[in-house]
């Protein structure tokens, strides 16, 4: 079958290679896709991976304009070259490059035209860093490559869409981040995209307060007071319907989230935790206020699980279906 508009093309990379990422490409190509995919990673490694995993596998160059009919165990494949050998769940810093490139790949080619979106799996931070390469994480990587001004982490899943107004900092650190003017811009961001790219045209934002009870009138921390209620305040004036700065700790129940369509929580484990107990397994994360799409796996490279056949590609599968559908204009 040729590609067409009806089936654009998503590019999956197949994040550390020691970890699940190249399992879930594997298991990916055991089954018809209503997508058409191409993978970005080693073609050996794959096939490493395939023959632990004991299913057939077999890449096919990549080529835009075609789309061959399903044989299982086939998919298209970009392929980049490893550093160093791979084994299943041992981490190698000479491979930190590797795991890059590939990201480096999709990127430019959705900015080029030659995929309409990216999927990523899972990468193993630590290890990039410790190979001297600074790598905060996938979100930052893809501002910076892109030049994107200001974006925002957003999961999905379980019903609920969960941002986050902090992302990748150490606990002690994130109140300094916490600025009227950072805040700002994820709410700008949150609204435009919850609109343009999910059809929500009055989007209604639950904002969590930072400290415990809100701050308890200043007792417990002034970020509310400070710079978190004037500035919802100024938004609200405009027309923006956002709640709260509401405790965290009384907001995630199922009849408060009905009031809201997203959730803007401070920090990355005020919010994540109750969105992946609700869909682990099942959950996307999604790259708002990037020029190009985004989505990813919602969980880690699981090393423990790499070759032996337990790894769950739900939530690939999920990515790669919210992937094409924000392509299409559909979400």
């Amino acid at each position: 079958m040729a590609s067409t508009a009806h089936a654009p093309v998503i590019a999956v990379t197949a994040g550390e290679p020691a970890g699940i990422g190249p399992d879930l490409c594997v298991m990916l190509a055991q089954e018809p896709q209503p997508e058409h995919l191409v993978v970005i990673a080693n073609g050996e490694l794959l096939a490493q991976r395939a023959r632990m995993l004991g299913l057939p596998w077999r890449a096919i160059v990549f080529a835009p304009a075609v789309r061959l009919p399903f044989e299982r165990g086939v998919m298209p494949l970009v392929e980049v070259p490893l550093t160093a050998k791979v084994t299943a769940g041992r981490l190698e810093r000479a491979n930190a490059a590797y795991v890059i490139r590939t990201l480096e790949i999709a990127v430019d080619g959705c900015r080029e035209g030659r995929f309409a979106a990216m999927v990523t799996a899972p990468v193993h931070k630590g290890i990039i860093n410790d190979a001297g390469i600074a790598f905060t994480g996938h979100t930052e990587f893809l501002a910076q490559r892109t030049g994107a001004p200001h974006v925002v982490m957003m999961l999905t899943g379980g019903g609920l869409r969960v941002a986050l107004a902090t992302t990748h900092y150490a606990l002690k650190d994130v109140p300094r981040h916490i600025t009227s003017t950072g805040l700002e811009q994820t709410l700008r961001v949150l609204q435009r995209e919850l609109t343009a790219r999910f059809g929500i045209a009055a989007p209604r934002i639950a904002v969590c307060a930072l400290n415990p009870h809100a701050g308890e009138s200043g007792h417990l921390g002034r970020e509310e007071i400070d710079i978190i209620c004037p500035l919802l305040e100024r938004l609200r004036r405009e027309g923006m319907q956002l709640g709260g700065p509401l405790p965290a700790d009384t907001l995630f129940n199922r009849e408060r989230l009905r009031d809201f369509d997203c959730v803007l929580a401070m920090y990355h484990d005020q919010g994540l935790p109750v969105l992946k107990f609700a869909s682990f397994g099942a959950g996307v994360n999604v790259t708002l206020g990037l020029p190009i799409i985004r989505t990813s796996v919602d969980h880690g490279t699981a090393l423990e699980l790499a070759g032996s056949g337990k790894a769950d590609a739900g939530s690939l599968r999920a990515a790669i279906e919210l992937a094409a559908s924000l392509a299409r204009g559909r979400a």
